[in-house]
């Protein structure tokens, strides 16, 4: 893969002094123990005297269990306990108990909690030994036996059960009202686009297993290593299942390797895990096995109809876009499907609708950039349709219908740099070389086509704490709660407390991972530089005012008389701005106040009424070149080019590397990912690595991500947004169009797999 960055922020760390300055791209502070194997991941915590749990699901997808043949399991060597709901510890009743800071409307799936049976795949017992082996053998002789009830997991029979989801979900917001009249604009309209997509079931499949390693203290404490995007989250939800005080309860995650909404939410093998040990009162280790990584959320398959309705211009005078998404029975899921078409493109008549179906199977589970995958898609599918019908280049298009406020709120955006991706896009790409007319180009005997899509998603800020601590001997220590996902959180913080106090990046670490740090929110929504930076900056500037005052305090001090506005902190020393010979270093100002260390603490709070005036987001255009050999139907992704408008880039190879990967799981979404349900038993059939497809290395080719400048302080004190999502964003559509220009066949569902490209029917 040959993925490139550009733009103004990316100068790299000073190699002689380690002196960064935000938009260097530095490499990550971590990267070393993990090539080297030292990051000790959820499973891998060596503990005397463990014990290994293994899961037993069920087989059926509704009923309940009759009863268990334990006796067989029992007798294995090493076997210490199978745990049922008939024989576990005491577990809280209420529903409410059970909810993490993250659950929808419902009431939340409870292991263990009873005999009902609520989707295949559901954890039914844990078998406990000595060894992993052992509790792995036996845990194939558990026999159980279920009175079977009739089940539906088929979204498609029942769309015409959908309802509107309860709004109870953090980030979650219902379509507006609709605004003028959709339906009478559509029917006077000259030129319309009528049409429906789908898109298949997802799994997140990162690379690390859910694990949870449960450590029980001699003082019944228990310190829990979790595969989490939130160690209070985590801890929340054990404290309050198991009725246990919240000093009782440690949850750590240095490390991650990889989640992608995966772990939002509590998964089921860490109340498992710590059902064993309080039982035994020893510690447990539970993690899943791949097959497992398959029996909990995942993107929710969706139907979605889109009409758009213009003038011979181009001006859009109709948009109404609906969908219906898959939900279980216990929990009213939902995402942020139809409301970005609402919110890119200027229209008078907008009406959107959304819907969900409740069916027997767990709970969906946001995976990256949730709802916009999915309602982007779809959007962006349409307006490529209506170019064709108008003959207007897609990219003209778009252009003829920017919004320069929201359409639907009247409200400004905070920022808004879409323009300039779709102008330096297009100039990276060179998209004013495409000849409009499918089919118009070939290499050899591929057929090649280039189509192009928008990409937009929430540039969210929500509350966190950090603290600052600067040592005599000049090491500055920052913590905060949060979690590295893999997304260079260690770095990107690193690199914002050694900023802020003129320091080398090697005399900064910053401690995350950790329950009892100060408190940080999940990471997810590309959240987590806007609010955990903000707060790692504040905490630095408090750091910093406090060494004004004691510098400024000193006798015939050079800053005598300065401002905090007139100094900077340069090197370890502050100073006057650009006056060297002013320079006192920050070590000697410890020793002379005789403090070992000095600390300072930050509440980040969003400036809330600020805010609420302007609409903040992330924008991308995506060009895409695809080749496709209609004998085999098979599509390659040559060539992408990613524009990104995302506030100021902190760290330009880490957001670099965040957008290439969303990429590459965007041409997955298109090509390659979907799970497969047999409905006759509810039960998805390819989960596993081998027949669930994701992207490998001979599918990716060039990815050019460019980063728009753009500097937005409203949504943070940075000027930064979020990159974590907005990469993947507006990939399928691209793909999708790309696809149509090259062959004149439009495919609207995903993945567009060979027997779709060649299908005949212009609507596949």
């Amino acid at each position: 893969m040959n993925a490139l960055v550009s733009g103004l922020n990316a100068p790299v760390a000073d190699p002689g002094t380690g002196r960064v300055e935000r938009g260097s791209a530095v490499p990550r502070i971590d990267g070393r123990d993990k090539v080297a194997g030292r990051a000790r991941y959820a499973a891998e915590h060596p503990v005397d005297g463990m014990l290994f749990g293994v899961v037993v699901n069920s087989t059926i997808a509704r009923g309940r269990i009759a009863g268990f043949d334990l006796a067989a399991a029992l007798e294995v060597p090493g076997v210490v306990e199978v745990i049922t709901h008939e024989h576990r510890p005491k577990m809280r009743s209420l529903g409410a108990f059970y909810k993490d800071m993250t659950a929808p409307w419902g009431s939340p799936f409870r292991p263990l909690y009873d005999d009902e049976i609520q989707y295949n795949g559901q954890p039914v017992a844990l078998v406990v030994a000595e060894t992993f082996e052992a509790a792995r053998y036996a845990a194939s002789l558990v026999g159980v036996r279920y009175e079977e009830a009739a089940h539906d997991t088929n979204l498609m029979t029942n769309l015409d059960r959908g309802h509107p989801p309860k709004r109870l979900k953090a980030g979650y917001s219902p379509p507006p009202d609709e605004k003028g009249d959709a339906a009478a604009a559509f029917e006077a309209a000259p030129v319309r686009i009528d049409a429906e997509y789908y898109s298949g079931v997802e799994h997140h499949n990162p690379m690390e297993l859910f694990a949870s390693t449960v450590i029980h203290g001699d003082d019944g404490h228990l310190t829990i290593y979790d595969k989490t995007q939130g160690s209070q989250n985590s801890r929340w939800y054990v404290s309050h299942v198991f009725g246990l005080a919240k000093d009782k309860v440690t949850v750590r995650n240095p490390y991650v390797g990889g989640a992608f909404g995966s772990g939002l939410r509590p998964q089921y093998q860490l109340p498992l895990a710590v059902m064993a040990s309080l039982m035994l009162k020893r510690s447990v280790r539970v993690v899943m096995t791949r097959q497992q990584m398959f029996t909990f959320g995942h993107r929710p398959e969706t139907w979605q109809r889109v009409r758009l309705a213009a003038e011979r211009d181009g001006t859009l005078v109709s948009i109404r876009h609906e969908a219906v998404a898959e939900t279980s029975r216990f929990e009213d899921y939902c995402e942020v499907v139809v409301n970005w078409s609402g919110q890119l493109y200027a229209c008078d008549n907008v009406k959107l609708d959304y819907r969900v179906v409740p069916l027997d199977q767990y709970s969906p589970l946001d995976m990256r950039a949730p709802g916009a995958a999915h309602g982007m898609h779809a959007l962006e599918v349409a307006m490529d349709e209506l170019s064709y019908e108008l003959g207007i280049d897609p990219l003209e298009l778009r252009l003829k219908n920017y919004a320069e406020r929201d359409p639907m709120k009247d409200l400004p955006f905070s920022s808004k740099e879409l323009r300039a991706c779709y102008a330096q896009g297009a100039e990276r790409f060179g998209w004013s070389k495409r000849p409009p007319a499918p089919r118009s180009m070939r290499h050899g005997s591929e057929l090649v086509g280039w189509g192009m899509a928008t990409g937009t998603w929430d540039a969210m800020q929500m509350f966190a704490r950090a603290s600052a601590v600067l040592h005599a001997d000049g090491r500055l220590v920052v913590s905060s709660a949060a979690t590295d996902i893999g997304t260079g959180t260690y770095t990107t913080m690193a690199m914002i407390a050694a900023t802020a106090l003129g320091l080398p990046l090697e005399k900064v670490t910053f401690q995350l991972g950790d329950s009892t740090l100060p408190v940080a929110p999940i990471e997810g929504g590309s959240s987590h530089v806007a609010t955990v930076g903000s707060a790692v900056e504040g905490a630095c500037e408090k750091l910093g005012r406090r060494l004004f005052k004691l510098a400024r305090g000193r006798d015939g001090s050079p800053l005598a008389g300065a401002d905090f506005e007139d100094v900077e902190f340069v090197d370890g020393s502050i100073r006057r701005r650009g006056d060297a010979a002013s320079a006192i270093a920050l070590t000697a100002l410890l020793e002379e106040a005789g403090e070992a260390c000095i600390e300072e603490k930050y509440l980040l709070l969003p400036k809330i009424l600020k805010q609420k005036k302007f609409v903040r987001a992330t924008h991308s255009a995506v060009f895409c070149e695809v080749r496709v050999d209609e004998a085999f139907g098979t599509v390659r992704v040559t060539r992408v080019v990613s524009a990104v408008a995302a506030g100021r880039i902190i760290n330009a190879q880490t957001a670099r590397s965040q957008v290439s990967g969303a990429v590459v799981w965007g041409i997955g979404q298109a090509l390659h990912e979907e799970t497969h349900a047999d409905h006759r038993f509810g039960r998805f059939m390819n989960h596993n690595i081998a027949e669930y497809h994701v992207s490998v290395n001979a599918d990716i080719h060039d990815i050019d991500v460019i980063f728009v400048d753009e500097d937005d302080r409203i949504v943070s004190r940075l000027g930064a947004k979020g990159v974590g999502e907005i990469g993947i964003v507006g990939v399928a559509a691209a793909v999708c169009n790309a696809i149509y220009h090259a062959t004149g066949r439009r495919v609207r569902s995903t993945p567009m797999t060979p027997e779709k490209v060649m299908a005949p029917d212009p609507a596949a």
